[in-house]
């Protein structure tokens, strides 16, 4: 009996799944249910995440950060103004420190963000849906589905460099790429709703919900439920932490 030799296709790269993520994300999202590797985007959010953070240090200064973040936040600056001027001072020092190694460590949190949002939804779509995903590529769905935020990073080195919203940074929203960054004078739950508007924000969910479809083998609008579904939970919570603490 002849045998007929079968010969696997390789697939794509971690490059090329990077780039089709942006001019073909189906192909990416496909390419997944073959190997869940990640490695490339995380990467990429730590280079970026550590490249914005040294701008952001060498042009504006973490001390300057801090101030401005109390000044952004009535409830604290309240607290802080009544605190002795030593203590004031040590906490303000503290809390330089805190966000300097945290900004250069955001890849980290991301990664933290993208297992959380994983997790919540291979449980929803398996146990919900009667879908038959792993943790492992609803994982890396997050990872290549977050590239486009890292368009934030970029545009905050170059607007920072070009000294163009150093006066008063906000940290927290460095680029006006949402509705918040605009609502200056607005309360700090509304601030917040309007940061959830953002155009690389609904591009990421856009890329979550192809990709879902595809490795759970479900429609877009079933993918779209368990997406935004935890997307407006999201909401929810930050908003409601917003009013509570603004």
């Amino acid at each position: 009996m002849e045998t007929v030799a079968v010969v696997e296709s390789a697939g794509l790269s971690q490059v090329e799944r990077v780039v089709d993520t942006f001019i073909a994300p189906g192909k990416t999202f496909t390419d997944i249910l073959r190997s869940t590797s990640w490695w490339l985007p995380f990467l990429l959010a730590m280079v970026f995440a550590a490249a914005s953070a040294f701008a952001v240090d060498q042009k504006v200064g973490f001390d300057r950060v801090a101030e401005l973040t109390v000044q952004n936040s009535p409830g604290t600056a309240d607290r802080m103004a009544q605190m002795p001027p030593e203590q004031r001072a040590t906490t303000m020092k503290i809390q330089a420190a805190a966000t300097k190694y945290a900004s250069y460590a955001a890849g980290i949190f991301f990664l933290i963000f993208v297992a959380i949002s994983a997790l919540l939804n291979w449980a929803t779509l398996n146990f919900g849906l009667g879908a038959k995903t792993t943790f492992g590529q609803n994982f890396a769905v997050g990872m290549y589905a977050s590239l486009p935020r890292l368009f934030v990073y970029v545009l905050n080195i170059i607007l920072v460099y070009a000294g163009a919203n150093t006066e008063n940074f906000d940290l927290q929203n460095p680029v006006g790429t949402n509705v918040g960054y605009y609502l200056t004078d607005a309360p700090k739950w509304l601030k917040t709703l309007g940061t959830f508007a953002d155009v690389f924000a609904v591009w990421n969910l856009v890329l979550m919900v192809i990709g879902t479809a595809i490795i759970a083998r479900k429609s877009k609008g079933q993918a779209a439920a368990v997406v935004l579904g935890w997307w407006l939970v999201l909401v929810v919570v930050f908003v409601g932490l917003a009013a509570v603490t603004g």
